[in-house]
C-alpha cells in the first residue's frame, strides 16, 4: 500500500508564520506551496522549496485567486482566460525559484475558493486544467475523486491523483462540507486518524450526514495551519506504517 501525505506550505507573509513548516516537512512526502496569491511571498516560497528539496519532498503549486486578505477563501469572478493567466503566473513564479534551487514542480493543487469551484464547475475546471497543462503536460493534479477537475484534466491527458482531506467532512456528492457548516472541520486527532485509515483500507468515508460514499484515494492532505498539524501528521505516518503502508511521494506512485 503506497500512500502520499501532503500539506499546504509557505502560508505566511514576511515575518508572519502560521505553521511550523520545518517540522512538518520532515513528516510528509509532498508539499503544496502557496504562490503568493492567498499567502506567501518570494522569500517564503524560496525557503519552502529548499526545505522540500532537502527532505526529498515533492514540490507542488498551491494556486489561488488573488485574495491575500481573505486567505483565498473568497470567490473572485473573472473571465476564464483571465483566470488562466493568473494560474500560469503563479506556476511560473514557483518554477523560477524551484529551478534555482535545483527542484521541480511535480503537481498542482488549487486552494480554497478556486479549488472548491474547480471541483464542481466544469468551465472553471477546464480553465485550471488548460493553464496547467499548457505550462507543463507532466504536472499531476491533486483532485477530489469524481470532481469536475478530475474529469477536465483527464480529458486533456493529464495525470490525476485522488486526494482526501484528513480533517474535513464530506457531503454525499463527494465535495467538502462548507466551513460554515457545524462539523465541517474535524478537530479530534484520534477521529481524524481513524477516518483516514478507513478511507485507505476500504476506499469509503462516512459523510457529514452519516451516509457512506466511495472514496478511493492515493494522497492524504494535512492542513499545516490546523492546530496540532505536526502531531497529526506524525500520528498518521505512524498509523499508516503500522498497517503496512509505505509513504510514497506523488511522483513515485506510478
Amino acid at each position: 500500500m503506497k500512500i502520499d501525505i501532503n500539506s499546504d506550505m509557505g502560508e505566511g507573509f514576511g515575518p508572519y508564520r502560521i505553521a511550523d513548516d520545518a517540522a512538518l516537512m520532515a513528516l510528509i512526502s509532498s508539499a503544496n506551496v502557496a504562490c503568493s496569491y492567498h499567502a506567501g511571498d518570494p522569500v517564503i516560497m524560496d525557503r519552502t522549496i529548499r526545505l522540500a528539496k532537502e527532505h526529498g519532498v515533492d514540490l507542488g503549486a498551491h494556486v489561488s485567486y488573488p485574495d491575500r486578505m481573505g486567505f483565498g477563501r473568497r470567490r473572485i469572478d473573472m473571465a476564464l482566460p483571465e483566470l488562466e493567466c493568473h494560474i500560469l503566473y503563479q506556476l511560473g513564479a514557483l518554477d523560477g525559484l524551484a529551478r534555482r534551487a535545483g527542484h521541480r514542480i511535480t503537481h498542482m493543487n488549487p486552494h480554497g475558493a478556486l479549488g472548491n469551484l474547480a471541483s464542481t464547475d466544469p468551465a472553471t475546471a477546464e480553465a485550471v486544467a488548460a493553464a496547467t497543462l499548457a505550462f507543463d503536460p507532466d504536472i499531476a493534479f491533486l483532485v477530489l475523486p469524481g470532481s469536475a477537475l478530475e474529469q477536465a484534466a483527464a480529458a486533456r491527458g493529464g495525470r490525476c491523483v485522488r486526494l482526501f482531506l484528513a480533517d474535513r467532512a464530506y457531503t454525499v456528492d463527494g465535495q467538502l462540507a462548507p466551513r460554515s457548516q457545524p462539523g465541517a472541520v474535524i478537530h479530534d486527532a484520534q477521529a481524524v486518524v481513524a477516518r483516514v485509515l478507513r478511507v485507505i483500507e476500504t476506499a469509503e468515508v462516512e459523510t457529514i450526514d452519516a451516509k457512506v460514499i466511495p472514496m478511493p484515494v492515493q494522497s492524504i492532505l494535512v492542513h499545516s495551519d490546523t492546530a496540532g498539524a505536526v502531531d497529526l501528521a506524525r500520528r498518521l505516518r505512524d498509523a499508516i506504517a503500522a498497517r503496512g503502508g509505505t509513504l510514497t511521494p506523488l511522483s513515485r506512485q506510478g
